[in-house]
């Protein structure tokens, strides 16, 4: 029995993908539990539009993220910090502090769990960090520490 699966299930597939099981699994527990429905002519061509869907919004979401990537890119962000006489800073710059200065600075809000700094920061001058978007997108930000 050929069945399309409407949520993810364990050892058998995922979301939109059309598995063969044998009869009493999909006619007593795949569909009853919701997990799947028939693969009917009608149910096919329904899996086919869900799936052209997906992939537009998954290249609208790609062309948004290219044009954020390319924001972040542009120019060095400036991180205030306080210093003491020899130019090192108090403390050190965190992830916390580039989230804040990409939002304020860029107009954009990203998760600070999302942001990895690549170098320990301790004194001023300029440094990167890594920002992981998911889905193996990946870019590096550029910033600088500034005396307040």
């Amino acid at each position: 029995m050929q069945v399309i699966l409407i949520q993810d299930v364990n050892n058998l597939g995922g979301v939109n993908e059309l598995v063969t099981v044998k009869n009493g699994y999909g006619r007593n527990f795949l569909i009853p539990g919701k997990l799947a429905i028939e693969a009917s002519p009608s149910n096919m061509k329904m899996m086919e539009e869900k799936k052209k869907q997906q992939v537009k919004k998954e290249a609208k979401l790609m062309a948004e993220l290219n044009n954020v990537i390319a924001v972040l890119k542009d120019g060095a962000l400036k991180i205030g910090a306080k210093t003491g006489t020899s130019g090192k800073i108090f403390g050190s710059v965190t992830s916390v502090q580039i989230a804040r200065a990409i939002k304020e600075q860029k107009g954009y809000e990203i998760d600070r769990r999302r942001i990895t700094i690549i170098d320990e920061v301790k004194e001023l001058g300029t440094f990167k960090a890594s920002i992981d978007f998911g889905n193996g997108n990946e870019t590096e930000v550029e910033f600088e520490v500034v005396a307040e």
